[in-house]
């Protein structure tokens, strides 16, 4: 899928099915298309292109987060094996060597970041104009004061997805409301809403 079309279907869908186990992806394939773009959080060298194939006949857009995959290494060639054994659409990464490999490949790339402290501002803004990432996520994403100093700091140069602590549909409206395109979450109430 292109990218310009991914980017879309973030404004047009901001809620974000973020999958960690079994139970999610089966009530991710059952909602039909409520639900469009899925973060996949789990699985394993064995079966992420099984998972993969599984979203992708749902209808689904599907990013995967490399991170958290078993049997994945910190290397590159890492995103070479998902872009050509599944039908992933990209990948997600703290990684900036596995972010640059993606955009190399002209793979969807998401770049998180955990905003620990003050100093990750202008980590975030090296980050962007080094690896240029195609949207960052931020942990976590129910501070919406946070989010919008963020928005303000990266000055537009790439959308912004909140992540982690997204509870309910006030703390969703809120990270909206401060700046973010999109929320991603485990919560599956939040997924429906």
């Amino acid at each position: 899928m292109e990218k310009e079309t991914i980017l879309e279907q973030f404004e047009d869908y901001p809620v974000i099915a973020a999958v960690k186990d079994e139970d999610g992806l089966k009530k991710c394939l059952e909602s039909g298309a409520e639900i469009q773009i899925v973060f996949v959080l789990y699985g394993d060298l064995c079966n992420i292109g099984d998972i993969v194939d599984r979203l992708k006949e749902g209808g689904k857009t599907v990013i995967i987060h490399l991170d958290l995959i078993s049997g994945l290494g910190n290397r590159e060639i890492v995103v070479d094996y998902i872009k050509n054994t599944t039908k992933a659409d990209g990948i997600i990464s703290t990684k900036s060597t596995l972010i640059k490999r993606a955009k190399e490949l002209d793979f969807f790339a998401v770049m998180r970041f955990f905003m620990l402290d003050s100093m990750v501002y202008e980590n975030v803004r090296k980050q962007i104009e080094n690896v240029k990432p195609d949207m960052i996520e931020i942990i976590p994403g129910a501070v919406p004061k946070v989010i919008s100093r963020l928005c303000e700091f990266i000055e537009g140069k790439v959308p912004v997805i909140a992540g982690g602590m997204i509870m309910d549909k006030e703390d969703t409206m809120k990270a909206l409301d401060a700046g973010a395109t999109a929320i991603s979450t485990t919560r599956q109430n939040v997924w429906f809403m």
